[in-house]
């Protein structure tokens, strides 16, 4: 497979440098992409660099994720405006345990191919190098004036920020290169990739291992992820989307791809997934000649749910999501944990009930239009049943004077009521 021809295809090419695809059809090459360790989770920002090592090792190539363990604790300046808060070593080890745990859902760590994965930490290279070491051995190869050139550290001077740029950050693409030139001598490394605002940081380590060693060194960027209409991929009104359950739902995580624009969905199936060219195109196809039957964004959230979280997630995921839509609602509300229930529902009104009159039984007009206020009186409420608008857990309510009782209790302790198609209500028994 010629992966910059399978980068290029899939749109993941914002630049590289001369003599780049020539070096990675001649022989197995290990490339590399630095991982910032500020959190125990990755996000959907990081998935575009996971997924270029995925490409990189599916090509034969040796994939290296780096931990930015030393790095992060000074905060690259590139596409920031402000200093970032600094982390300690234990919770750095925390992070990249967490990080590498979800990089092996990507790439293969554990064969005994030539091109299995590698995982490091430039904190291990860093943590014992003394300062008078550092600026002797690899500062004097790079002049300030080639270092503030670079756009990152432009920008910052040019008073985006009112607090200018710290020496900390200014040095950071020093360090950058100074990975690459590690990974170069130690692994034998000859390609670094990243996002286009890396281009500045990862050409400094090109040209520190020319003018250190006289060898020659590649770099390949992406694009820089957008949605159609400008806004910012992989944020929402709550955050970042992230990889780890605990953070990100399974459920929100795949509600997130299946609600993407259809510009987006097409984009994003080339980006985010390993689907190869021809069946890419058949899904634009069909979207093209059914677009509300939406192929792209179900299989592009089926493959991104199955190939973050599991099989079993999705399926959960998809079952949470026709709740709303579907005829076997009603049964999938009885089966439904706590925790997927109120993910679905979130934001709905909630209303109190006593667990104690749910037990005894209670008419269905009292409970929604005095126990809980669902409808203003029981006249509203009669009329609305009348006319087929009133549902209590998705089933649909013939009789106003029906007894409710705690058998209708979804997970021992809500109930879901409906009024008319749209209005949601999640009575909590207690």
């Amino acid at each position: 497979m010629n992966f910059v021809e399978e980068l290029r295809w899939r749109g993941m090419i914002h630049d590289l440098m001369p003599g780049t695809e020539e070096q990675l059809l001649k022989e197995m090459t290990s490339g590399y992409v630095g991982i910032d360790p500020t959190a125990d989770s990755l996000h959907i920002g990081h998935l575009v660099g996971v997924m270029m090592l995925k490409h990189l090792q599916r090509a034969g190539h040796r994939p290296i994720a780096l931990i930015g363990g030393a790095t992060g604790m000074i905060g690259d300046p590139s596409g920031k405006s402000a200093e970032r808060n600094l982390l300690n070593e234990e919770a750095l080890r925390h992070n990249q345990n967490a990080i590498k745990a979800q990089l092996a859902k990507f790439l293969d760590f554990d064969s005994d191919s030539p091109n299995a994965a590698l995982l490091v930490n430039n904190y291990d290279w860093m943590k014992d190098y003394s300062f008078l070491n550092f600026i002797r051995d690899i500062g004097k190869h790079l002049t300030v004036n080639y270092m503030m050139a670079k756009d990152s550290v432009k920008k910052r001077l040019n008073g985006e920020s009112a607090e200018g740029m710290s020496f900390t950050e200014f040095s950071y693409q020093l360090l950058q290169g100074y990975d690459f030139l590690h990974l170069y001598q130690e692994k034998g490394c000859r390609l670094q990739m990243g996002g286009s605002d890396q281009w500045g940081n990862i050409t400094t380590g090109t040209e520190l291992i020319r003018r250190k060693t006289g060898g020659e060194a590649f770099a390949l960027v992406c694009p820089l992820i957008t949605k159609a209409d400008g806004g910012k991929f992989g944020k929402t009104e709550s955050g970042n989307v992230w990889l780890d359950k605990k953070y990100t739902s399974p459920y929100k995580f795949y509600q997130f791809w299946l609600n993407v624009s259809d510009a987006d969905a097409e984009k994003y199936i080339k980006i985010f997934t390993a689907l190869d060219k021809e069946e890419i195109g058949g899904l634009v196809a069909e979207q093209q000649s059914a677009p509300h039957l939406r192929p792209l964004q179900k299989r592009l959230a089926k493959e991104v749910t199955v190939m973050v979280h599991s099989e079993a997630d999705y399926e959960k995921a998809v079952e949470a999501s026709e709740i709303l839509f579907s005829n076997k609602a009603s049964e999938i509300l009885k089966n439904i944990d706590e925790e997927t229930l109120l993910q679905v529902f979130e934001g709905v009104p909630q209303f109190e009930v006593s667990k104690a009159e749910l037990s005894a039984g209670i008419k269905a007009a009292d409970l929604l239009a005095e126990k809980a206020l669902v409808f203003p009186s029981k006249g509203e409420f009669r009329k609305t049943v009348q006319a087929g608008g009133v549902q209590i857990n998705k089933a649909k309510v013939e009789n106003a004077d029906e007894l409710i009782d705690a058998s209708y209790l979804i997970d021992g302790k809500y109930i879901l009521a409906q009024r008319g198609k749209k209005n949601y209500f999640l009575l909590i028994a207690k």
